[in-house]
């Protein structure tokens, strides 16, 4: 009989695993709400139409030999073995049995509290938030379109801010330059002067966990570009028509993107299992979480007390394709050794044909740099036919431009 395995998660971690699970040693079952792969590093390229939805998704469906259902995990009991879930969209609640549990479920957006933030802005996450905030930003140059309406209404449609800065944060309000350079201009004739995009960053920097000189780059980069980069500073407040920050300074909005930080899913945040003050799951060098036989945590939830490691996709791949290998190898009675990260860098797109890269091998930003950043991207992509769309999106975008239909 094979031995039961059970996925939470279909995000970067949990597709690796699955990539390398063996089906004929375990009967595997993945439960996530989600049911599809996102490559979450170009989701900002489709809030503004520079790619489109579906060519960055990967059904998991398509994944041979597993069984996928669509649920919700609310709890883990880990005495029993046993999973209580509740279907997405019946809310029926159902309970799965687990020989080995991998819990690749990832983390949500930080709003921290902060009044407004969970009601008024936008959060960019999965592929729904995006589409939301793309249908958002059309409705703002068509909202400032109408006639008769004041020059400060007109501005405040216009006025586009970014919370976070780190590389989401960047990128979108990059992929939002380049829209307004490339196509507001000529769809939108006359707006152009009144827009104003606001990158609003806790800290001292943008991508601070980028080499300080690709940091100052960026900065300059989108000072050039009208960018208003804010540092030093936080939202207190958000209302439906104002933005107030910690300078005192309070400023009417159209689109507010909020990138500011993640936290612990409720299933973590409400689990047994042992969690650091940062809610997330302790695990151990096998990816093992602490004190238990036969559960495996992998991604942005967990971490290794004696090693953290950066919380980025690539640390989750790395980790799914690792443990995958080697619970095949433990079901044949062969020795592991212990996960070792190797980290490969960062890459940022940042605007104007412009790109990042951070790797022990090369620092370097500018157009060639762009270049490899949309090659490394196109060769990481998991399937021939998110290659070919991906190619064909941004062959499409650089003929006709970006589509600002809104549906």
């Amino acid at each position: 009989m094979k031995t039961k395995l059970v996925v939470l998660g279909t995000g970067f971690g949990a597709f690796s695993a699955l990539k390398e699970l063996d089906s004929d040693i375990y009967e595997i079952k993945i439960v996530s709400p989600r049911n599809h792969f996102l490559i979450t590093c170009l989701l900002p390229s489709t809030t503004v139409g520079t790619l489109e939805f579906r060519s960055i998704i990967e059904p998991i469906r398509n994944v041979k030999n597993v069984t996928y259902i669509q649920a919700f995990c609310k709890h883990i009991d880990e005495t029993n073995n046993k999973l209580q879930c509740v279907d997405a969209d019946t809310k029926k609640e159902f309970t799965l049995d687990y020989d080995l549990l991998i819990i690749s479920v990832g983390e949500v957006t930080n709003s921290y509290n902060i009044e407004g933030v969970d009601k008024y802005s936008y959060f960019l996450r999965e592929v729904a938030d995006a589409r939301k905030i793309r249908i958002k930003v059309i409705d703002c140059f068509e909202n400032a379109s109408i006639p008769g309406i004041t020059e400060e209404e007109k501005k405040s449609y216009l006025r586009f801010v970014v919370c976070g800065g780190g590389p989401t944060g960047v990128e979108f309000a990059a992929e939002l330059h380049d829209f307004i350079e490339e196509d507001v201009r000529k769809k939108y004739p006359g707006l152009e002067n009144d827009i104003e995009v606001i990158l609003i960053e806790a800290g001292k920097t943008l991508l601070n966990s980028f080499d300080a000189k690709l940091s100052e780059y960026t900065l300059k980069i989108f000072k050039r570009q009208k960018i208003n980069v804010m540092t030093n500073s936080y939202i207190t407040k958000v209302t439906e028509n104002e933005i107030f920050v910690n300078n005192g300074s309070h400023f009417s909005y159209g689109l507010l993107v909020w990138a500011a930080g993640n936290t612990g899913t409720e299933l973590i945040r409400n689990s047994t299992l042992p969690k650091n003050n940062r809610i997330k799951l302790v695990i151990d060098h096998y990816l093992k979480v602490n004190g238990t036989k036969n559960v495996y945590a992998i991604g942005d939830c967990t971490e290794i007390p004696d090693e953290p490691f950066p919380v980025t996709a690539q640390t989750a791949q790395s980790q799914g394709k690792y443990l995958g290998k080697s619970l095949n190898k433990l079901a044949k009675g062969k020795e592991i050794k212990p996960f070792k990260y190797k980290d490969l860098g960062m890459l940022a797109y940042i605007g104007s044909h412009k790109a990042l890269a951070n790797t022990n091998q090369y620092k370097g930003s500018g157009f060639v740099t762009w270049l490899f950043w949309r090659s490394v991207y196109v060769t990481k992509l998991v399937s021939l036919k998110n290659k070919i769309l991906v190619l064909f999106d941004w062959f499409k975008t650089f003929v006709f431009g970006r589509d600002v239909s809104n549906f």
